[in-house]
């Protein structure tokens, strides 16, 4: 049965949509309206013959469509992204760079683009001052007592530094003479006092000055393995004053205290006792006061060992000086005391040795059980000559027969 048409259903194949308002997200094609419709045809303008073609200019069609030259679309491409970002497209068709985006305030031509890149380059790396003397500089206009004292502490040093190579050289020099070797007949000599057979209270040495004798028996001290006892270590001071006295220019100005004064002055009756000793130092004995010398050199006996303690009175410090590495600083505070009370009683001066320090020094340390006197009356030796302590354990035994030579002559050398 055929249907007629009416005009309620003008075309019964087709589905119409619902009459109820459509939702406003919904923007399917029956949204758009005629005239949106006509807008858009009127805007995209009708393609020529040629421009259905694949391969076709649509750069140069655009252009012309707004009645510009043909200059495949570049001025289309001008215009949209100059009134888009506020800039000016600069174009160099001859160099054939292609497009640059510049400030349309500032320049249009690419090669001046290029130049203008290049003055606003960063500029190059220059080498400025250290920042160590600018800050120096600042430091300086600001009054600081704490860089005044480390001023004085690197002047002290600088002084101490140039002495040193003195030193060496003087060290060099005198090399040959610290070490030189025994003659033949020095040989038998010594060899003869400390080995021989005789009597052993036989008197082989006295030293009328000092009144200090040195029998076979105290002598044998000297061999190796044996340690030193205070005749011989006493003898030996004595023999160093008279090196000093014969050599003035060779030797420092020194003071040799013997085994007895450390002892005297520090384990009296109630301790320290400068009493005891004053009378030791007096102008009539020495012919010199104590405050005039370089050095002074101070035995210290440990029970069983020798150390040797230095009053340094040019350079206001104390030295004390231990072939096994040891420290003691209870002497170097008796000897401040009584260094204080020396010059205050015979010179009438007073001196502050709170200002003084100690100084620690790397010495050569002995590596047996009894070469300990014979490195301290060497550490006196080298320091009377002003000269470091260059020598080690195995200098001991050379050491010990040139000891035996100088005093069996009565002469240091």
């Amino acid at each position: 049965m055929t249907t007629s048409a009416s005009p309620l259903f003008p075309n019964p194949r087709k589905r119409h949509l619902d009459a109820s308002p459509l939702p406003r997200h919904f923007h399917g094609p029956q949204s758009q309206t005629r005239l949106s419709q006509r807008h858009r045809r009127r805007f995209f303008l009708p393609l020529p013959p040629k421009a259905r073609s694949f391969a076709s200019d649509m750069g140069n069609h655009m252009s012309s469509a707004f009645g510009w030259p043909s200059d495949d679309g570049r001025g289309l491409l001008c215009c949209w992204i100059g009134k888009a970002r506020g800039l000016t497209v600069a174009m160099d068709v001859e160099a054939g760079t292609g497009l640059h985006l510049v400030d349309r305030r500032r320049v249009t031509d690419s090669r001046k683009t290029t130049l203008k890149e290049e003055a606003v380059k960063p500029p190059q790396w220059k080498k400025r001052r250290p920042f160590y003397k600018e800050a120096l500089e600042a430091a300086a206009t600001h009054y600081d007592p704490r860089l005044e004292a480390i001023g004085i502490e690197i002047r002290l040093q600088k002084e101490k530094l140039a002495y040193i190579p003195k030193s060496d050289k003087a060290a060099k020099e005198d090399m040959s003479e610290l070490f030189k070797p025994l003659t033949a007949e020095e040989e038998n000599d010594v060899h003869d006092c400390l080995y021989s057979r005789g009597s052993s209270s036989k008197v082989l040495v006295l030293h009328e000055p000092s009144n200090i004798e040195v029998s076979k028996e105290k002598f044998q001290c000297l061999r190796r393995g044996c340690w030193l006892n205070d005749e011989v270590i006493n003898l030996y001071l004595e023999l160093l004053k008279e090196r000093e006295k014969r050599e003035p220019n060779r030797f420092l100005k020194c003071h040799f205290f013997n085994t007895f004064f450390y002892k005297k002055l520090a384990c009296g009756k109630n301790g320290y006792d400068y009493k005891s000793v004053k009378r030791w130092t007096s102008q009539r004995k020495l012919g010199y006061e104590l405050i005039e010398c370089d050095k002074i050199f101070v035995p210290v006996h440990k029970d069983v060992h020798w150390c040797l303690a230095i009053i340094n009175v040019k350079e206001n410090f104390f030295q004390y000086l231990d072939s096994l590495g040891g420290m003691d600083h209870n002497v170097p505070k008796v000897l401040a005391r009584y260094i204080s009370e020396e010059v205050k009683d015979k010179s009438n001066r007073v001196i502050n040795t709170s200002l003084w320090h100690e100084e620690l020094v790397d010495i050569p340390l002995q590596r047996n059980g009894w070469d300990c006197g014979m490195f301290m009356l060497k550490y006196i030796d080298f320091h009377s000559r002003g000269l470091p302590l260059s020598f080690s354990q195995e200098h001991m035994e050379y050491f010990r027969k040139r000891t035996a030579k100088e005093i069996l002559r009565l002469r240091a050398d």
